[in-house]
């Protein structure tokens, strides 16, 4: 089965865009026209990054290239959503820390062959789901130092490091950071059939083919997404991966 660019498709895409915009008016939801910049946008980068994919299946080379050009916009892209541009070289850090271990894993086992056409694709989820667990674990740590910070204060009072002081704050918070991830596992196959599954079916491969490639790449990115989160607390308990307003007033 395959999905070929044409009438039905751009038909489709603009009936499912009418009513995304008509949800966002009855909803009275802000910016209704945002869904159709959000289209246009992806439309224009989803054209690019086919070509630029076409061009560099062939060569390894080339691939890794491409790889580290997506981690590095994954870098630009979680460090804007929390407002820590300045802390890239940390979060680049924390999910290399994530990243890194689960590459090694699927190559060293033969899992994923060393070819263009199997590390972009696998390489390329594993990356964009460590960004999104990154960015939920700051948002939500950099929330609660805002919000909890007389029970930072307190820690501090009672003797503690700033660094403990910290991990009181935002280490519960961490766990709720990881939860999206661990539901993504439970329900697939039950609930939602995440797109590993759906592209090795429509690539010609059969259900068992389709089942063990999710399978890997959904523990991969469990694994990168736990690694990056506990690596990710620890630099903001140095206030080393921190937003400008509050790397200057959590004092020691």
């Amino acid at each position: 089965m395959t999905i070929d660019p044409g009438l039905p498709v751009a038909l489709a895409v603009a009936l499912l865009l009418a009513v995304t915009v008509v949800a966002y008016v009855l909803g009275r939801l802000p910016r209704p026209a945002s869904p159709a910049l959000a289209m246009a946008r992806a439309v224009g980068q989803l054209g690019l990054a086919a070509l630029v994919i076409t061009a560099v299946l062939r060569s390894l080379a080339l691939s890794v290239v491409l790889l580290v050009l997506m981690f590095a916009v994954a870098v630009v892209t979680t460090t804007g959503r929390v407002g820590a541009r300045r802390a890239w070289p940390w979060a680049t850090a924390a999910m290399l820390c994530g990243l890194v271990p689960v590459v090694v894993v699927v190559l060293a086992t033969r899992t994923v062959p060393p070819t263009g056409v199997a590390l972009i694709p696998v390489v390329g989820i594993i990356t964009g789901n460590t960004m999104n667990g990154h960015t939920l674990v700051c948002r939500r740590a950099f929330a609660a130092l805002r919000e909890e910070r007389g029970q930072y204060e307190a820690a501090l009072a009672l003797g503690l490091t700033r660094a403990q002081a910290v991990e009181e704050v935002v280490h519960r918070r961490v766990p709720e950071a990881l939860v999206p991830g661990l539901d993504q596992v439970r329900t697939a196959g039950v609930v939602t059939l995440p797109g590993a599954f759906i592209g090795v079916l429509l690539g010609g491969g059969s259900p068992a083919q389709a089942a063990a490639a999710q399978v890997l790449v959904l523990v991969g990115i469990m694994a990168a997404q736990t690694v990056t989160a506990v690596v990710a607390e620890r630099l903001i308990g140095r206030a080393l991966l921190l937003p400008e307003d509050l790397a200057s007033s959590l004092q020691p």
